[in-house]
C-alpha cells in the first residue's frame, strides 16, 4: 500500500514541494534528499523506487547520444508511409525505389510482400519480428537461436539506416519530448556523418606512410590544400551545415536545449574517413549547432583495428589545424575476447595522446591497457571525462557489474558523465543509466549529483551556455528536493 501511494503522489509532492525551494531551506532539502536516496540503496538496492526517484531527479544531459539509435523502431515504422517506402516481409529491409512500392500497393493486403505502416501494424508476426531485427527488444526473455549480441546491435542500423535518414526535425522533436519528460534539460547528439570523397591514391599513401608520421602529415596538408579549394566539396559541407541547421529549428527554448555532433565513419577507407574528418572540422568551426567531431563505427571490426592509430593521427593533425574544435572520441569500446589482447592495450592511450580527445566514449577497455595508470592520471589531471554507458557496455560487450571500468574511473578521480548510447536500439532512458549505477555501485547522493552537474560541464557548450543551464539546474534540483521532503513527510508508515 505503501508503494502505491508513493508512485500516485510523487509528481504531486513534486510540484507542490517548490514552494519550500527558499534558499534558507535548500541544504536542510538536500540533506533529506540524501537519507531518502541511501535508504534506497541500502541492503539489496530498491530498484523500483530508484526508478520512481531517478525517473523525477533532474539529470542535466547526455553527452554520448546517437540519433538514429535513440529513435525507437516503432518511430521508423511510422516513418515508412510518410517517406513512401515498405519493409520486405521475409529480410525486413526497406525499400526505397518509388516503382517498387507502387506495384505493392496496387496489391491487395494479403498479397503484399513489402509492407507500409499500416501494413506493418495490422500483421502482428511482422511487426513482432520487424522489432527484434531492428532493436534488442526480447533478446534476453525467449530461447529463439539469435545472432551474437555484438552483431543484433550493429545490424540493427543496416535494417533502419534509410528511414533515418529522412524525417529528421521530427525524430529530434521526439527525442527532445522524450527528454523533457525525463527532466533531461539537454543533448548533445551524433547526428549526421560529414561529407567525404574517394581518392584511392591517398588510400595507397596512407597505408604506406602509416608509421612515418612525417610523410603522413605531409600527404594530408597537400590533400587538405586541395580540398580547401574545392568548390564541389566545400558545397557539400555546406549543404551538409544547412540541412542540420534546418533539422534543428525550433528545437531549443526555456526547457530544453540540443546541440550537434558530426561524425566519420571508422569502417571506411583512409581517403573516405579524412576527407569526412576535413569536412566535420570544417562544419563546426563554420556552425555553432555543430559542438564537435567524432568516429563511430564497431571498434573491433577488421578495418578500425587495422587504421585505428592511422585515424588518431588524422585527427591529431585537424586539432592542429583547427585548435578550438572539440573532439569526443570512441576509444577502448571492447572487452577480452573481442580481439587479441594486444589489441586491448592502446585505444585510450592513442585517443588521448595521438589524437587530443576532450572526451572519451565508453573506455571499457581501460584495465588492459599497457598505460592505464597513466590515462587515468592524464584524464584526471586535465579534466578530461569518461562517458559511461552501462546498458550498451553489458549488452554489446558483456562488461556490467564490478568488471566495468567505472570502478577504476571512480576510485582513481577520473571524471565521468552517465549517458545513454543507443536508447531506442537497446530500449532504455537516461533515468536507467542512473539506476542501473546507483544499484549496482552505489554511490552517495552527492557523487551522483555531481554526475548530473558533469554532463553541464563537460558539454562542448560555450562557457554563457553552460552557466545558464547550471542555473536551470540549480533552480530544478531546489524543486525536487523540496518534493522529495514533503513526499516522505506524506508518506504513511509502513504496515
Amino acid at each position: 500500500m505503501q508503494k502505491t501511494f508513493l508512485a500516485a503522489t510523487l509528481s504531486l509532492a513534486l510540484a507542490a514541494g517548490a514552494a519550500d525551494a527558499r534558499p534558507n531551506a535548500a541544504k536542510a532539502n538536500e540533506a533529506a534528499t540524501a537519507r531518502h536516496y541511501a535508504a534506497l540503496i541500502a541492503g539489496e538496492p530498491k530498484t523500483a523506487e530508484l526508478t520512481m526517484f531517478f525517473t523525477q531527479m533532474p539529470k542535466g544531459g547526455d553527452l554520448h547520444h546517437h540519433y538514429s539509435g535513440a529513435i525507437y523502431a516503432e518511430t521508423y515504422v511510422d516513418f515508412l508511409d510518410k517517406q513512401g517506402y515498405c519493409v520486405d516481409k521475409q529480410t525486413y529491409r526497406i525499400e526505397t525505389k518509388p516503382a517498387v512500392v507502387e506495384a505493392e500497393r496496387n496489391k491487395q493486403p494479403k498479397e503484399r510482400s513489402c509492407l507500409g505502416s499500416a501494413d506493418v501494424y495490422a500483421d502482428d508476426f511482422t511487426y513482432r519480428e520487424l522489432l527484434q531485427r531492428w532493436s534488442s527488444k526480447d533478446f534476453y526473455n525467449h530461447g529463439a537461436l539469435q545472432a551474437p549480441p555484438d552483431r543484433q546491435f550493429f545490424q540493427t542500423f543496416g535494417y533502419f539506416g534509410p528511414i533515418s535518414n529522412a524525417n529528421f526535425h521530427e525524430g529530434l522533436v521526439e527525442i527532445k519530448e522524450r527528454a523533457i519528460r525525463e527532466n533531461v534539460g539537454y543533448i548533445e547528439t551524433m547526428f549526421k556523418m560529414s561529407p567525404f570523397v574517394v581518392n584511392k591514391e591517398f588510400d595507397t599513401q596512407a597505408w604506406q606512410n602509416a608509421k612515418d608520421d612525417k610523410a603522413f602529415e605531409a600527404q594530408m596538408r597537400a590533400w587538405m590544400s586541395q580540398l580547401d579549394g574545392d568548390q564541389k566539396f566545400n558545397g557539400a559541407i555546406a549543404d551538409f551545415t544547412a540541412k542540420i541547421d534546418e533539422a534543428a529549428a525550433g528545437i531549443d527554448d526555456e526547457r530544453f536545449t540540443m546541440r550537434y555532433q558530426t561524425y566519420v565513419l571508422r569502417l571506411l577507407n583512409p581517403s573516405q574517413v579524412f576527407s569526412s574528418m576535413l569536412a566535420g572540422f570544417k562544419a563546426a568551426k563554420k556552425d555553432s549547432k555543430i559542438v564537435g567531431v567524432n568516429i563511430v563505427g564497431q571498434e573491433s571490426q577488421m578495418v578500425s583495428m587495422r587504421d585505428y592509430t592511422l585515424h588518431m593521427k588524422m585527427f591529431r593533425f585537424l586539432k592542429s589545424v583547427y585548435p578550438d574544435v572539440k573532439v569526443a572520441l570512441h576509444a577502448g569500446e571492447l572487452a577480452l575476447g573481442d580481439v587479441p589482447p594486444e589489441d586491448l592495450q592502446y585505444h585510450i592511450d592513442e585517443a588521448l595522446n595521438l589524437a587530443g580527445a576532450d572526451r572519451i566514449g565508453h573506455g571499457i577497455d581501460l584495465a588492459h591497457e599497457t598505460n592505464a595508470a597513466a590515462i587515468m592520471q592524464r584524464m584526471r589531471d586535465k579534466d578530461i571525462p569518461v562517458e559511461i554507458n552501462l546498458t550498451s557496455n553489458g549488452f554489446i560487450n558483456g562488461v556490467k557489474g564490478e568488471n566495468h571500468p567505472v570502478t577504476l574511473y571512480r576510485k582513481y578521480g577520473v571524471p565521468y558523465v552517465i549517458s545513454t548510447d543507443d536508447a531506442g536500439v537497446t530500449r532504455h532512458n537516461l533515468a536507467n543509466e542512473y539506476v542501473l549505477f546507483a544499484s549496482r555501485y552505489k554511490p552517495s547522493y552527492a557523487e551522483v549529483k555531481k554526475a548530473s552537474y558533469n554532463s553541464i560541464r563537460y558539454s562542448f557548450l560555450p562557457a554563457l551556455e553552460k552557466a545558464r543551464l547550471t542555473r536551470q539546474l540549480d533552480e530544478r534540483f531546489a524543486r525536487f528536493e523540496a518534493g522529495i521532503v514533503l513526499l516522505d513527510r506524506k508518506a504513511p508508515a509502513a504496515r
